[in-house]
């Protein structure tokens, strides 16, 4: 879609933000924050992981965005026995009824979709859990000595369970760096948790209509990337990032709390989500707003804390907390 991009057109996608926002809202109560960080990480062009206890509407919310977008939807249960090809495919023989002859095919696996949720991916192993964020990151599938594209856009939520480890293979923290960000999935407020038992337990519940499609997507893939950053907010994330490192942190907290700090991808994830969040605002440029609305989503996953921390209870979000009182804006 290569269309010039001219004031009235990204407006016009700009109000098709708010109507797939609605749209959504129809099958999903409340998790207006959620909803949120998954379109932001969506049109950044990363991945989210998504933590919750069970039983949030996690695959709910998904299925709802593929409607809402038009896009394909599967959904992968992650267990202790799967393995890479269940994940990715694999090659079966098959027969040529012209000539008889029998052909290795390869059959693609569930990744080959756009929208995918890897429902509780650290209850499998590390190699299988490789495989998915190999095609995360690459957007593609190498199978025998040949490469498969994915579909686009490719968008992968991962969830986990933040009370059951008994059997789980955490994910390793250059693992966890490859997604853009980490959400929190809270319980709903009294009124919302009512809500959704009327809405679920009678006749009628909400339908999501579609609202673009995946060519559409990309064009607001492509309009984020114009999204306007000011210098002094350049700066801003750049000595966040960086003061998030203990070996070169004048923070105290950092120092104690931090056993490993964000690395440049931080920035990266940070400066791009922010530029979604200010396109979902309708905005064509970033605010300090967006920056502090997003720091916690971004880095809570990429910080190592120290026994010292864990010892306190405390958590990457006071972390945060910390570096965004802590670090000045620039001018």
């Amino acid at each position: 879609m290569n269309d010039v991009v001219t004031e009235e057109n990204v407006q016009q996608r700009i109000g098709k933000l708010a109507a797939l926002r609605d749209s959504i809202a129809e099958a999903i109560v409340g998790q207006d924050e959620v909803v949120e960080q998954l379109l932001i990480g969506l049109l950044a062009g990363g991945h989210c992981l998504l933590e919750g206890v069970p039983g949030l509407g996690k695959t709910l919310l998904v299925r709802s965005l593929g409607e809402a977008l038009n896009l394909e939807f599967r959904r992968i249960q992650f267990t202790p026995d799967l393995m890479p090809s269940d994940i990715l495919g694999t090659e079966i023989l098959e027969e040529d009824h012209g000539t008889g002859k029998r052909v290795f095919k390869f059959q693609k696996g569930p990744v080959f979709t756009s929208l995918l949720l890897a429902d509780e991916l650290n209850r499998t192993p590390p190699k299988t859990q490789a495989a998915l964020l190999e095609a995360m990151q690459e957007h593609t599938v190498s199978y025998a000595g040949i490469t498969y594209p994915l579909p686009q856009p490719f968008f992968v939520l991962a969830t986990q369970n933040p009370l059951e480890q008994a059997g789980t293979y955490p994910l390793p923290e250059a693992q966890l760096d490859r997604f853009l960000l980490h959400v929190r999935v809270d319980y709903p407020s009294e009124a919302e948790e009512r809500s959704i038992i009327a809405r679920t337990t009678g006749r009628a519940t909400g339908k999501v209509r579609e609202v673009m499609n995946g060519e559409e997507v990309i064009a607001l893939q492509q309009l984020v990337r114009e999204v306007h950053v000011s210098d002094d907010l350049m700066d801003w994330i750049t000595r966040l990032v960086r003061a998030s490192r203990p070996q070169h942190s004048e923070i105290a907290e950092v120092r104690e709390w931090v056993r490993w700090g964000a690395g440049p991808r931080a920035g990266q994830s940070l400066v791009l989500a922010a530029k979604a969040r200010a396109l979902i605002h309708g905005r064509l440029a970033v605010t300090r707003e967006d920056i502090k609305a997003l720091a916690s989503p971004v880095l809570r996953h990429r910080l190592l804390l120290s026994f010292a921390a864990e010892a306190e209870r405390r958590s990457p979000d006071d972390v945060v907390e910390v570096l965004l009182r802590a670090v000045a804006l620039p001018g």
